[in-house]
């Protein structure tokens, strides 16, 4: 008979011992569209996921059960792993009940953030007596770009910040140090959390109206059309074409996993990747990648940083950026403003350069390359017209036959993978593994013999058993050992065993022992050991007033909820999406001259930058202003360069 005496986490856990000597927590948090990609994302290294619920996040296509999200924090919390959902649109007022139901339904299965927008949700959090136990944070949609706005998110009761993706590395050090310099009274650290990873939106995060004015599809509602992704026309004030047909705001994707040290020694803790349409090859890939990184980023400080999570990953395969889905890369502002952050030829993937096409001979070619090649790549290459594909049929060397022979390929195109046949069987199969280290203690006390275990998290547990102790007639060692070690199946990986009995122990009770000890580890509640959250948002923590906006729809408030908590911010607020809106015929007045217009986009990056003009350089462009844009329809808009702030704004021409 097996009885179960103790099962706890130990009061000086790794927690603890963290704590005590400093360490500051770095997380790399990975995109989930669904439980399979939440659980691929834990599994290749990942210390936190970030998920949507079924309405009410900021991809209306990646929505997900509550019991699936409740079935992901169960298995996200045995590493110590974290599990936000994105409840990070703007909301109607009908829709805040629901809102608010689904609010308490996510908390109460113990998720261990909630990201939100909308300052109504948020301002009806805060009046409700009912505490919340997970965090929430303040999602990029809130704009958060200066220090002033990150610490008015704070005094709020938000008990993160999601940075703008604008932001250089200096930015981020200027803002952590700004609100660390005088925190509010009731504020404990203040986590910033950064995106290193995927898509880019050119305008401002929340400040996009483009998608809603175009197609009546709100990038604040989870419903971009991807307005930037369209192949535009631009023409200067005397109608002169510049460019035709190109694809001028459409931003390469953001890849700093060089800057990771950087942006830690820069005040940030979250790293994040984008993704939430992403498919679970591209996040068990790109999480395992960053996930390598910032464990080097550890090894190299190990005074100073630790992982936010348990556990060690190893893989069947060796991560690489380029091989998942891609437009090509930027690093965007970490460094400063700089060129070649848009690709104008095409906003498809084009994957990583394998060489240029040496010879054509009938329906086949061969490459200049040492890339290795399979049946099935996907092969692509630029055109005047466009981005051409074609598949590989069959490889002898570097020669490649294709499915079909492209008409317009000559020697010389550069080719590129857009699909690696034979990385991707690799990641179809099961790629990684993540194991916590466990340690075992065999000892004889009161009579009885007793397992003891302890795993790096902290989590500890005893038992016992009823089994008759006769001293052996040989040595127990090796088949103790050998027991106890079979942890295969489980999450654990044996670090060491400590053995204290010459009894003679069969080794059913040892691998009952052992079994029965895992089980109840795996029964420790993550809240015994997860941080406490703040207190519940139950009032401001201090006075900082809201950044002002020229505009009243740049609040986004679509309720009336929201509207009354900026009326005690002393601002009149409204949204663009209100089907009823009376604030969108205010127009934004453009530079003296120039006309007036609705505010579209807010942009950091700049076209005239871009093609070389940008006027700190003091070249000339050889245009007349204003220029504008137009898409396929025949729709026109207005390019206003506000030079004084360094943005780049799309207006409407009407």
């Amino acid at each position: 008979m097996i009885k179960n005496t103790n099962i706890s986490l130990a009061p000086c856990g790794e927690d603890a011992r963290r704590a005590g000597e400093g360490l500051l927590p770095l997380e790399l948090l990975a995109p989930a569209k669904n439980l399979e990609c939440g659980i691929a994302a834990i599994d290749h290294g990942a210390d936190a996921v970030y998920i949507g619920a079924q309405r009410f996040g900021a991809r209306a296509a990646a929505g997900n059960s509550v019991e699936d999200i409740a079935q992901l924090c169960r298995y996200a919390h045995q590493f110590g792993a974290k599990v936000f959902v994105t409840v990070n649109t703007i909301i109607y007022d009908e829709e805040l009940n629901d809102t608010l139901q689904l609010v308490d339904e996510l908390d109460s299965i113990g998720v261990d953030a909630i990201l939100v927008q909308d300052m109504g949700l948020l301002s009806l959090l805060k009046q409700r007596e009912k505490p919340l136990h997970c965090e929430l944070h303040a999602s990029t949609q809130t704009d958060n770009r200066t220090a002033e706005k990150v610490k008015w998110l704070f005094d709020q009761g938000f008990d993160r910040v999601v940075l703008a993706r604008e932001l250089s590395i200096k930015e981020i050090a200027d803002i952590n140090k700004a609100i660390h310099q005088h925190p509010s009274p009731n504020t404990r650290n203040l986590p910033l959390e950064v995106f290193v990873h995927g898509a880019l939106c050119v305008s401002y995060s929340g400040q996009c109206y483009a998608s809603q004015y175009c197609f009546q599809r709100s990038a604040n509602r989870g419903e971009c059309a991807q307005f930037c992704r369209l192949a535009f026309t631009l023409k200067d004030a005397n109608g002169k074409v510049l460019e035709s047909e190109r694809h001028l705001l459409s931003l390469r994707d953001m890849a700093q996993i060089d800057n990771l040290e950087k942006l830690a020694d820069a005040g940030a803790t979250s790293f994040k990747i984008e993704g939430r349409l992403k498919d679970v090859d591209y996040v068990k890939n790109i999480t395992a990648a960053y996930s390598e990184a910032l464990n080097e980023v550890v090894r190299r400080n190990p005074e100073k940083y630790t992982r936010a999570s348990f556990g060690r990953c190893t893989y069947t395969f060796s991560p690489n950026i380029q091989k998942s889905f891609n437009r090509g890369f930027t690093t965007y502002f970490a460094e400063g403003r700089k060129q070649g952050l848009v690709s104008f030829d095409t906003p498809k993937a084009m994957g990583e350069p394998v060489g240029k096409v040496k010879e054509i001979r009938g329906h086949s070619f061969n490459i200049s390359t040492t890339t290795s090649f399979a049946n099935g790549d996907g092969l692509c290459y630029l055109t005047p017209s466009g981005l051409v594909g074609f598949r590989v049929n069959k490889v002898e060397g570097n020669r490649i036959f294709p499915l079909r022979m492209p008409e317009s390929l000559k020697p010389g195109t550069m080719l590129f993978r857009n699909l690696d046949q034979a990385f991707t069987t690799l990641l179809a199969k099961p790629s990684s593994e993540r194991k916590i280290d466990i340690c075992f203690h065999l000892y004889e006390e009161d009579g009885k013999l007793t397992l003891s275990a302890k795993d790096e998290v902290g989590r500890t547990c005893t038992i016992q058993s009823d089994c008759e102790l006769q001293p052996a007639a040989k040595p127990q060692e090796e088949n103790i050992r050998r027991q106890l070690s079979k942890l295969g199946g489980t999450i654990y990986q044996c670090k060491d065993i400590e053995i204290d009995t010459k009894a003679f122990i069969p080794s059913s009770v040892l691998a009952t022992m052992r079994r029965e000890t895992i089980e109840n580890m795996y029964n420790v509640p993550f809240t015994m050991y997860k941080s406490q959250p703040t207190v519940s948002p139950s009032g401001a923590r201090g006075a900082t007033q809201h950044p002002t906006y020229p505009i009243p729809y740049l609040y986004n408030a679509s309720n009336n909820k929201a509207k009354e908590f900026y009326k005690t911010q002393g601002v009149e607020a409204d949204s663009f999406e209100m089907p009823k809106r009376t604030n969108v015929s205010t127009p934004l007045p453009l530079r003296e001259g120039l006309g007036v217009g609705l505010l579209l986009m807010q942009c950091r990056y700049c076209l005239r930058n871009e093609m070389g003009y940008c006027t700190k350089s003091g070249k000339r462009a050889p245009w007349k202003e204003p220029l504008t844009i137009s898409i396929s329809d025949g729709r026109e808009f207005q390019l206003q360069f506000d030079c004084k702030n360094c943005q780049m704004n799309v207006v409407s021409k009407e």
